[in-house]
């Protein structure tokens, strides 16, 4: 497929890999739509990259069919990066026998919801969408990458409910892919380990932090960049022979229990 003139979905656009996927999506020609809760950022990266911003909560199905009408006015939909996610960490149980001090089920909810289920629904309604596109030489229609995480394999103390969602990206990889190979879609999914975003916040004190993680990873001994990230979307999202993948992008860390 030619990403050029192609509309694109990503959800958690506004910043860290899904800025990243945003940026280099839109240098290989394509409409970007940047789908986040954050308009400020959305906006002004939108605006940097010629896309469009949508304010988007993933876990909305009316707000997730905006996202894709606006991408379908741009262009034919042909990708979708699913990057949009939120963490929590919590025991299971907690140390005085309560049941009220143990892990919050709504939070677990929570998680669930958006970064499983919320990624899910992007993906049937682009889906159904990108299946009336006309396909290139090879069949193709569309290509889509999830977002999981290395929690979905080693996930840590307290990550139940993240390492929950993120296994069941990696999950549905497969079962989707042979749904959606009779359309002509491709669904690969990346699993991230240690990465610089905003999460860890600014400053010599988080440098610092971000400088002792880096320690754990196997080779080179750092956290890994957006870009990084966002190449690997980029080949499994233009790599017409990539299909039902879940690769991690890690530096060869396995994560700890805590």
């Amino acid at each position: 497929m030619d990403i050029s003139g192609a509309s694109a979905i990503v959800t958690g656009g506004a910043s860290g890999i899904g800025a990243a996927v945003v940026r280099q999506l839109a240098a290989k020609g394509a409409k970007v739509v940047v789908a986040d809760l954050n308009a400020e950022k959305g906006e002004a990266l939108a605006k940097d990259v010629g896309g469009v911003f949508v304010s988007v909560d993933v876990t909305k199905t009316d707000q997730n069919e905006k996202a894709v009408a606006a991408a379908i006015e741009l262009g034919p939909l042909r990708y979708l990066v699913n990057s949009a996610g939120i963490g929590w960490a919590q025991r299971t149980i907690g140390r005085d026998g309560e049941y009220s001090s143990a892990f919050d089920l709504d939070s677990f909810r929570k998680v669930i919801d958006i970064n499983l289920i919320g990624s899910f629904d992007m993906l049937r309604l682009a889906a159904t969408k990108m299946s009336l596109n006309e396909a290139d030489e090879d069949g193709q229609k569309g290509a889509i990458v999830n977002m999981a995480s290395v929690a979905a394999f080693d996930g840590q103390i307290g990550q139940a409910a993240y390492s929950a969602s993120k296994g069941g990206i990696v999950g549905l990889t497969l079962p989707v892919a042979r749904d959606l190979s009779a359309a002509g879609i491709r669904v690969n999914t990346v699993a991230p380990g240690l990465i610089d975003t905003p999460i860890y916040g600014e400053g010599p004190e988080s440098e610092a932090f971000k400088a002792k993680l880096g320690e754990s990873v196997l080779f080179p001994k750092r956290l890994g960049s957006g870009d990084e990230l966002a190449s690997m979307v980029m080949e499994l999202l233009g790599n017409p022979y990539m299909n039902a993948q879940t690769v991690r992008v890690d530096g060869g860390i396995r994560m700890p229990p805590k």
